[in-house]
């Protein structure tokens, strides 16, 4: 079994100190649209993932939804900053429900 070296962790940096560095601190504003970003293209990936395991096409989410399926394609792809209204609408379209907590 090969021992581990502590010495080998210097210098690695952290995911934050990362982000600091190339988006700036948090509540920057360069930091807060990075952030954001992140953010719609987490929950699109969440709303693709669902569409895909009920074998439903965008046109169909779409469809059932009441919108493009561009708009959908947008979403998916963390494109568009979407209302909290649309995203409960496409979420509720396919089954899933959403919780707020107090953090």
């Amino acid at each position: 079994m090969t021992e581990f070296d502590i010495n080998k962790l210097e210098g690695l940096h952290t995911a934050s100190e990362l982000l600091d560095k190339k988006y700036g601190r948090k509540g920057t504003e360069s930091r807060e649209e990075f952030d954001g970003k992140a953010r719609a293209w987490y929950y699109g990936e969440i709303l693709r993932d669902r569409r895909k395991e009920l074998k439903m096409t965008q046109q169909e989410l779409a469809d059932k939804v009441g919108t493009a399926r561009s708009y959908i394609a947008r979403v998916e792809k963390g494109e568009t900053d979407m209302q909290m209204s649309s995203f409960l609408r496409i979420a509720s379209a396919m089954g899933l429900s959403v919780e707020l907590k107090a953090i």
